[in-house]
């Protein structure tokens, strides 16, 4: 049997089990866990990184720039574009297919006990986010990693990871997403965000809506930990659009980091590597000032995969994983400001859980003339929301009839799309896949891109 075999049948094991967006608003199962298999969860130290848009991006610049200070580093984020192996990295890298699959074999037998005695009690048994959790803290206890970088799969209190204690919380810009699970304003998805902050910890926030930062400071107050606001302590001076990125200066809570390269496109981005700084600086030491030049390194390596990332060129093909209003908006101010298109050909895919009125509001108004026909799709999820379905909502916010097309398959929506691109022969449209995850996954392996 090949690894390759071996990792594919654990994952359709723990697909079996209930699904990611069926979270169980629960920690005592994993807990338990824990405290079977020896509490990996206390092997290492972890950042905790919550927030509503940037957590990924975010915890891959902290991991780089651990990694540039000599550590071994664990970072678990999701979900995962092409592999489950992604969801839980070493060093920078997926776990290998051997490690992943040893390690589950492992951990198997305690997490029937668990299993067990959740359903003596009649409480489902732990869902697929619970046990690719616990295999993650596993994995890097196992390693061992001298840190981990884990980033909450949803909310914060009763998220699986909680059962983490962030020497450093890490809290990205929240927005309303998921508001069905956490609540319809941003003050109270920030009480669950909350929930990351802990004594003896430490927090780094991004600059927040009023009510969210307020609930935040006092839950930081509450359990007396130290805390650093973006816009109040540290932020980003200055930046400069250069060639595959931007040039950012940013005032840390220690130090100052004029001129860093940072190959990602957008001001959020540059957000997203502030933050990522303060964490640094909190992490190490309390609020210790960086090597520049060990920071420029960490920089110059990282990459954010499915984050405006361009997969082809002639025409330029950009797929970018917003998936809520907010992230849609800031995607297209960097697009604007990054790029030179004459035109921009959207493929746009949306989910049923999320708000697709405001998504495609917010496209068009961001867009604005870029972009004056779209193509609407599905991707594979059974959550996807039929592309016709995306069309029609379309028409009644007045994209306009002849603007739209309907594929229901990807392969077809991008061919009409890459054609429409290049209808005027000035070489400069180019097409925008967006509006879920699922759908920028998909369009990175049809594009050839299998490595994330």
């Amino acid at each position: 049997m090949t690894d390759e075999f071996s990792v594919e049948s654990v994952y359709a094991e723990l697909l079996g089990r209930a699904p990611e967006n069926k979270m169980e608003p629960r920690l005592a199962p994993l807990f338990r866990a824990m405290d079977v298999l020896g509490e990996p969860n206390k092997a290492y130290p972890i950042i905790h990184v919550t927030g509503t848009n940037g957590k990924t991006s975010t915890a891959r610049m902290i991991e780089a720039g651990l990694r540039a200070h000599g550590l071994s580093t664990g970072r678990y984020t999701s979900p995962h574009l092409s592999k489950v192996t992604e969801r839980i990295s070493i060093d920078g890298h997926p776990v290998s297919d051997e490690t992943f699959v040893r390690i589950w074999d492992e951990i198997r037998p305690y997490l029937q006990i668990v299993d067990s005695e959740l359903e003596a009690e009649g409480e489902p048994r732990l869902t697929y986010f619970e046990c690719l959790t616990i295999l993650g803290f596993a994995i890097f206890a196992d390693q061992p990693v001298n840190v981990a970088v884990i980033e909450v799969g949803l909310g914060g209190i009763t998220d699986a990871t909680n059962v983490g204690d962030g020497q450093v919380s890490v809290i990205t810009p929240i927005s309303l997403d998921h508001t069905d699970l956490l609540g319809d304003t941003t003050e109270d998805i920030a009480y669950e965000k909350a929930g990351i902050i802990k004594p003896g910890g430490y927090l780094v926030s991004a600059a927040q809506p009023v009510d969210a930062a307020q609930v935040l400071l006092e839950k930081a107050k509450d359990v007396g930990v130290p805390f650093r606001f973006e816009g109040v302590e540290f932020g980003v001076e200055s930046r400069t659009v250069a060639v595959g990125g931007q040039v950012v200066s940013i005032q840390g809570i220690a130090g100052r980091y004029p001129d860093l390269l940072l190959p990602l496109h957008g001001a959020h981005q540059a957000q997203n590597a502030a933050v990522a700084v303060a964490a640094l600086e909190a992490f190490f030491g309390g609020e210790k000032e960086l090597d520049p030049e060990v920071l420029q390194e960490a920089f110059a390596s990282v990459t954010s995969p499915g984050r405006l990332e361009v997969v082809r060129t002639a025409p330029t093909i950009i797929v970018d994983a917003a998936h809520n209003p907010d992230g849609i908006k800031v995607s297209a101010e960097a697009i604007q400001e990054a790029f030179t298109f004459t035109r921009l050909v959207p493929v746009v895919g949306v989910l049923k859980e999320k708000d697709a009125e405001e998504i495609l509001r917010q496209l068009k108004e961001s867009l604005g003339g870029l972009a004056e026909e779209y193509c609407f799709t599905q991707s594979n999820s059974p959550r996807a929301v039929p592309a016709a379905e995306l069309a029609e909502l379309a028409v009644e916010l007045g994209f306009g009839e002849d603007n739209i097309h309907i594929a229901e398959k990807l392969d077809d929506a991008l061919e009409w799309a890459v054609e429409r691109a290049e209808a005027n022969d000035d070489l400069s449209g180019g097409v925008l896949v967006t509006g879920s995850i699922t759908l920028v996954a998909e369009a990175r392996i049809l594009l050839g891109k299998t490595e994330a």
